[in-house]
């Protein structure tokens, strides 16, 4: 008898970076990307489906990751990173010998599967393990943009479309599962910009997070395990940022918790509806902590352990890694050699370990309900591999040996939801999974301003489509068209995680500004136009220029942008 059901939920995502620099910062994140996580990730599906065992993973591509890994300048590119990696390992052999050659059969082996047994194109092959079942994919905001920030309605209504839209491209068919950006959540309630500086600027009643994915006809979602125990994990951070606490201020005067008899835990999934129309509820499924420690935790998790390749010390001038964790507080100079044969008893080790714990939390919440529920364990897909070298073998030997138990269930969410359906309605408070529970990383005071160009384009963008919107113009749509796709890249929530957490962060700021002046300009460009027909040569220039460098989201509607599909019902 089954005690309950697994599922792993990877969520792989990048900002756009083609076009826009190489290394440091920029195209080589994507290569490093692909062949530290997405190429291992899918030799590790691949290997488990030849041995005769279904991985039932969930994995969340974003649409803006999709464009880039469909790119045939990524391709090419990637071809030339991979080769150059070989080259350097190369050049290591005489210092590093055994480990150099380590390094050149890893990426030898990387290149022969990309281009020969996946013929470079990563996104037909997982295309194709969900077709036949093994896996499920599921879908995010275009650009990753942090929903619960943005200022208007229609810029949340076109990062969810878009998000659709681009997955049906894809990947053949409408996706059941979305991954909100941060899992961020808002319900519905009388909204207030959080930079407002006038004390009688009048609230706006927005329609919640989940309310889109319902019109959307998305299945469920992935939360926080504190947003479902009543969003308490808030921090010291509201303390600290004036536009956090006037936010969060506003939503618990209007925030009313439906009284509830029944204990939420996180091993059951729960529907969510937080307007007051007749719309379906949406599933959620809830990050379980227990489980999600184990591998978050650089300090003591498993990816801490002394024997497993440490990420940050690299080898000048190929950037090759030769050494191992060592110990959690260990200084780059005292990391010792790596030993690749003493990883594969630390690996065996760590997946018991996770699979006996999975399998204890589930049997004490059978034991507590009599009820088979469901550990979701969510992860960043890039933690795999890219973070943790090691960790796409780990995910292998965590599949294959749950697949093999008899009282648990390897199973996808959507999977799931077939044969255990959720009836409970409960309500959500605002939130998401980053630090303090709130929106702290992606809103203080080293972030404010950029939501003040953010709120300024969202602004322009509604006025642009309500003057011109109707226009049969082809050369007036095509300047409306990419000034909102330079607003969907300007409201990557990529930019304000670099800054806040000063990761690339003249990268992250030399970008958002990119986009906001190429907006600017477009916007400008089109009212022009518009007005007296007779734009500037070198603005046309400026927009062929804007189409090559940001060449995403073909299938991109304007409509969209100007006015919400379904409006608020007083």
């Amino acid at each position: 008898m089954k005690i309950g059901s697994f599922t792993f939920v990877l969520h792989s995502h990048l900002p756009y970076v083609l076009s826009h620099g190489s290394w440091p910062h920029g195209t080589d994140w994507l290569n490093e990307a692909t062949a530290e996580t997405y190429l291992p990730l899918l030799d590790t599906l691949e290997n488990l489906v030849n041995q005769g065992i279904s991985p039932k993973l969930t994995i969340g591509i974003t649409p803006i990751l999709s464009e880039q890994l469909n790119d045939d300048n990524f391709k090419d590119a990637f071809v030339d990173y991979l080769e150059n990696k070989i080259k350097s390992a190369l050049a290591d052999d005489k210092e590093f010998k055994e480990l150099a050659k380590f390094w050149q059969n890893f990426y030898t082996r990387l290149k022969i599967n990309f281009e020969e047994k996946y013929h470079r194109d990563l996104i037909g092959a997982f295309r194709r393990l969900q077709d036949e079942g093994y896996i499920e994919i599921i879908s995010c905001a275009a650009t990753h943009g942090y929903l619960p920030l943005l200022s208007k309605d229609t810029s949340v209504q076109s990062q969810i479309k878009q998000g659709i839209k681009t997955y049906e491209r894809y990947f053949g068919k409408r996706p059941k599962g979305f991954w909100l950006p941060e899992c961020a959540y808002r319900p519905r309630y009388a909204w207030q910009s959080p930079l407002q500086v006038v004390s009688e600027e009048k609230s706006e009643l927005r329609k919640g997070t989940d309310e889109f994915l319902s019109e959307n006809e998305i299945d469920y979602f992935i939360v926080d395990s504190h947003l479902l125990k009543g969003g308490k994990a808030i921090g010291i951070y509201l303390d600290r940022f004036e536009a956090l606490k006037k936010l969060w201020g506003r939503f618990a005067q209007e925030y009313q918790p439906r009284p509830e008899e029944i204990e939420k835990m996180p091993y059951e999934v729960y529907l969510v509806n937080s307007g007051s129309e007749e719309k379906k509820p949406v599933t959620i499924f809830s990050r379980d902590p227990k489980t999600g420690l184990q591998v978050w935790s650089g300090e003591w998790g498993y990816p801490g352990d002394s024997w497993y390749l440490d990420f940050h010390k690299k080898h000048f001038p190929g950037g090759h890694r030769y050494w191992r964790v060592t110990g959690p507080k260990s200084d780059l100079g005292e990391k010792l050699i790596y030993q690749p044969e003493k990883v594969e008893e630390r690996l065996q080790e760590n997946a018991t370990h996770f699979v006996n714990l999975v399998k204890s939390i589930l049997v004490e919440h059978y034991e507590k309900t009599q009820k088979a529920g469901i550990l979701c364990a969510p992860f960043d897909a890039e933690l795999f591999g890219h973070w943790w070298f090691e960790g796409p073998r780990w995910l292998n030997l965590v599949m294959k040996q749950i697949s093999l138990d008899e009282e648990i269930e390897l199973v996808t969410c959507s999977t799931f939801l077939k044969t255990v359906p959720a009836t409970t309605v409960v309500s959500l408070p605002e939130g998401s999974w980053g630090e303090g529970g709130f929106h702290y990383i992606w809103l203080n005071e080293e972030t404010k301003w950029t939501w003040k160009y953010v709120y300024q384009a969202e602004q322009e963008m509604e006025e642009l489509l309500k003057d011109f919107g109707n226009n049969s113009d082809e050369k007036l749509t095509d300047i409306l068209r990419q000034c909102a796709r330079e607003l969907l890249l300007l409201q990557s929530s990529d930019w304000q995680f670099l800054i806040s957490t000063w990761s690339a962060r003249d990268y992250a700021e030399m970008r958002f500004l990119e986009h906001y002046e190429s907006f600017l300009r477009l916007a400008n460009m089109a009212r022009n136009y518009k007005e007296k027909r007779l734009v500037d040569p070198e603005d046309w220039t400026f927009l062929g220029d804007c189409e090559k460098r940001d060449s995403i989201f073909p299938d991109l509607e304007l409509h969209w942008f100007k006015e919400i599909e379904f409006p608020i019902i007083p």
